[in-house]
């Protein structure tokens, strides 16, 4: 990836942190779009507060994304915000908010970036998306709902823009041993407990790292990857089309 330019929203922690790395040691200049964006990002990696929710905000960073870049190739949708509970759980300002963040966000970068991609030679836009947008788990009816919403867009986007050699993807993983995911293990009443059923639903037998979420990433964005175009590229161990017997 040597001499591409990308920027990553939702780069400060966990899946997004793991993309900067991957990108910049495959020799991508990248840039970090994060609410907050911390000091000690990877060596070379450009900082850019944003807010996906906000589109002045995003319209702002992204500009200055291109311009201190030198253009945009690649644009990762990793921003996003979770949300627990069947269908009754959460207020309708929670199922906004969410929508707001998970499926608008990305549109509102996408739609920012899209004058820069048309002047890439390799033009790619990589959404995460989750294993809940096409299968069943419990307690996750807002968040499945809006990773179903963030697969559809993926496909409409990468029919949309086919045309203009814009590629368009998403990466859907299952439980990724991120930060948000210790803490929430740590909160549960038995966190060992909880830590191994978490395990045990993926046919692998363990969590997903964020750097094998970040090397799907890097795998759909790279330029030798050209005919990969609405694809939906799980990284689940197995979660989805798997039935281990435990």
């Amino acid at each position: 990836m040597a001499g591409m330019k990308a920027i990553v929203t939702g780069g400060a922690a966990g899946i997004g942190w793991a993309c900067l790395e991957r990108f910049a040691a495959d020799g991508a200049a990248v840039a970090c779009l994060d609410l907050v964006v911390p000091d000690d990002l990877p060596s070379g990696v450009i900082a850019l507060s944003c807010d996906v929710a906000d589109d002045a905000s995003v319209q702002a960073a992204v500009a200055a994304a291109a311009e201190r870049l030198g253009g945009i190739d690649v644009v990762v949708n990793n921003a996003g915000i979770g949300a627990a509970g069947d269908v009754t759980a959460n207020p309708d300002e929670e199922w906004l908010r969410l929508y707001d963040v998970n499926v608008v966000g990305m549109a509102r970068v996408s739609r920012a970036a899209l004058p820069h991609l048309r002047r890439s030679s390799n033009p790619c836009i990589v959404n995460m998306s989750s294993i809940v947008g096409i299968a069943g788990l419990p307690d996750r009816a807002a968040y499945s709902a809006t990773k179903g919403a963030v697969q559809a867009l993926t496909m409409a986007m990468a029919m949309d823009h086919a045309a203009e050699g814009i590629r368009v993807n998403c990466v859907n993983p299952s439980t990724v041993d991120t930060p948000w995911v210790r803490r929430l293990i740590e909160t549960a009443p038995d966190p060992d407990a909880t830590r191994a059923s978490l395990e045990n639903r993926q046919a692998t037998g363990r969590l997903i790292a964020p750097e094998e979420v970040a090397a799907a990433v890097a795998y759909l964005a790279r330029p030798g990857s050209p005919g990969l175009t609405g694809v939906s590229l799980p990284v689940d161990g197995g979660m989805f089309s798997l039935r281990p017997r435990r």
